[in-house]
């Protein structure tokens, strides 16, 4: 039995039928889909209350705004208009350079330009008319002269700011500068080094840098954004880069497998492998550097563990180069007094003044050191500095009081990033701006580890208590570093 269809049309008109109908599609333009897209990020009101942002950590991105597309600015840090410190701070970086120069050390110091400075262009029209850009500039520029008049190398890196180019600087939403932005501040870097005497004398090599891939960044901005208005951004690609010798494979090492780098970096996670900074700066320089930077180093911690290693002690480099960012104060005394004690490697090689030893229990403190067990002696803050070593060497936290014979007292902690290497060491100068530099020490009170209760094992479950820790205390002379040592003692009178 025919079907209804066939039977009205019969065979032959429905096979015209069906003829005519793919006809008349052959016949019709294609059409290609048509979609429309939204922002899907516009930062919430949660974001731009600054009384949200409470821990340290989150108030590093206090307060974030909406920039173009899915860009991301801070008000605090992004806007910043002033680049200085205290005359404190000063007195410190002064230091610490003639400490290095009598070490042969000469040191380039890598101050970043904000990222206001250099994407102003992807804020909104109404952020970049309250940003005062001359004057953020004038200033940026003031602080690199004066780290110049100390006798700091300083690239000029002012040519970066308000870029047009192709390739971000920064990443939008992070606080990072991508590889492009890390090359083109290479370039400068370089060229600041190849004009120090030094670098004359360092061996010579070509370099050759290739894009190996690319890498993708979640933001710390847009994490942040995220935390407190619970959205998320789409992570941004960008070409990953790779520095290597240039024909090394066929030529071999061409000064030898015991050729030292002369030249160090040490910095922030700026200088990190992801971003190749150190690779750019050997392309540019021609000459082996040693990239001792890690993530989450801050402004202290990869130099404090390069100092303190036997690569520096045994071998300093010609070249120092310190890559930090404005977001770090530059007064931090207790920093300034690890440093210089450490430069000096703390109290190895010289004659002990006080020792102790002692079985450190959980929240509770113990005494190392006493001053007047044989006699009341002169250990005036000026001129001591104290050696403290931890039998386990992944201690990272070092809490003690310092008493003196009046009896004022010091409370200092010092905490080791969590992604340091480190050898359960601390070693300090004794405290001398203002009015403490003639201080005597009495006695030195260290604190065992504390008991958190509310602390968690990766797995979720409560921490393991601490356990008791052995350690061991050395009070000894400070180091002497020609001319640093003659204006501390014109600075205490004597």
């Amino acid at each position: 039995m025919h079907s209804p269809l066939i039977k009205w049309f019969g065979l032959s008109g429905l096979a015209a039928a069906l003829y005519a109908v793919a006809g008349t599609a052959q016949a019709a333009p294609v059409q290609a889909p048509n979609f429309t897209a939204q922002p899907c990020c516009q930062i919430c009101p949660a974001a731009l209350d600054a009384k949200n942002y409470v821990t340290r950590y989150q108030r590093n991105f206090t307060t974030l705004f909406q920039g173009e597309g899915d860009w991301l600015f801070r008000t605090v840090e992004d806007l910043r208009t002033e680049f200085n410190t205290t005359p404190e701070g000063y007195r410190r970086l002064q230091e610490l350079h003639d400490a290095f120069k009598s070490k042969g050390v000469e040191v380039v110091i890598v101050y970043q330009p904000t990222r206001g400075l250099v994407d102003r262009a992807h804020m909104l029209p109404a952020d970049r008319a309250r940003f005062d850009y001359d004057k953020a500039l004038k200033n940026y520029k003031d602080m690199l002269g004066r780290f110049a008049a100390m006798g700091y190398h300083v690239p000029d890196l002012s040519p970066l700011t308000n870029e047009q180019q192709a390739h971000d600087f920064y990443f939008r939403g992070d606080q990072h500068w991508t590889p492009y932005g890390a090359q083109r501040t290479a370039k400068i870097v370089a060229d600041t080094i190849k004009q120090i005497p030094a670098y004359q004398g360092i061996p010579k090599r070509e370099f050759e840098t290739k894009v190996t891939g690319r890498m993708g960044k979640t933001g710390t901005l847009q994490n942040m954004a995220g935390q407190l208005c619970g959205t998320s951004y789409a992570i941004q690609y960008m070409d990953q880069f790779s520095t290597e010798p240039k024909g090394e494979a066929g030529d071999g090492d061409l000064f030898g497998d015991s050729a030292e780098p002369q030249i160090t970096l040490v910095g922030t996670s700026h200088s990190g492998k992801n971003y190749n900074f150190a690779g750019f700066i050997q392309q540019n320089t021609n000459a082996d550097v040693l990239n001792v930077a890690f993530p989450g180093g801050g402004f202290e911690g990869s130099m404090l563990q390069y100092l303190g290693s036997e690569d520096f002690q045994k071998n300093p480099p010609k070249v120092l180069v310190w890559e930090f960012s404005p977001l770090y104060p530059l007064d931090q005394e207790t920093i300034y007094r690890q440093m210089m004690a450490m430069m000096g490697n703390g109290c190895e090689g010289k004659p002990a003044e006080l020792t102790g030893k002692a079985t450190l229990k959980p929240n509770q403190a113990s005494e190392l050191l006493v001053n007047g067990r044989n006699g009341v002696k002169d250990f005036e803050n000026y001129n001591h500095q104290i050696d403290i070593k931890f039998a386990d060497t992944s201690v990272k936290t070092m809490k003690a009081t310092l008493w003196y014979m009046n009896g004022r007292h010091e409370d200092i902690k010092i905490e080791k990033p969590t992604t340091s290497d480190t050898d359960g060491r601390f070693a300090f100068e004794l405290r001398d701006d203002a009015d403490w530099a003639h201080q005597n020490l009495l006695a030195l009170e260290l604190h065992g580890p504390e008991d958190n209760p509310d602390e968690q094992a990766a797995d979720g479950a409560p921490a393991a208590k601490p356990g008791p820790q052995q350690v061991e205390a050395t009070l000894c002379k400070r180091n002497v570093f020609p001319g640093v040592s003659e204006r501390r003692n014109a600075q205490a009178g004597l």
